[in-house]
């Protein structure tokens, strides 16, 4: 049964936008937080992006800070991550996340991820 629904990612070139959303029960969203990490080829798996969806906390990675932006809709259960200025570092597999506190534990959702390319 899928948890999380991801959109797609897509390909851009470089300095290119892409956004992503991802979307849950009610229940799942709940959790308490929901976020993004990434996962290039031949590296682990990184945080990208987190918001809380009972407050108002929003982390970044530092190399994403100042080009992603993460945000919720709590009516439909869902949190976006805008990402501008691309660059081809940024290529990775993104992976949604819901979860209450720790994205590693026994009660975190993962969703299937989505391919994002940065090429010229």
């Amino acid at each position: 049964q899928v948890q999380l629904i991801e959109s797609a990612g897509g390909s851009v070139h470089p300095g290119g936008s892409l956004r992503l959303s991802c979307g849950t029960s009610e229940r799942i969203f709940g959790l308490g937080y929901m976020g993004w990490y990434r996962q290039a080829p031949g590296k682990q798996r990184e945080f990208v992006a987190s918001i809380a969806t009972r407050g108002t906390g929003r982390r970044y990675a530092d190399p994403v800070k100042d080009r992603f932006s993460i945000w919720r809709d709590s009516a439909e259960n869902t949190v976006y991550l805008q990402m501008n200025s691309l660059n081809v570092e940024d290529t990775a597999v993104y992976y949604c996340v819901a979860h209450n506190g720790d994205a590693t534990g026994p009660n975190a959702y993962w969703g299937q991820g989505a391919q994002v390319t940065i090429s010229s």
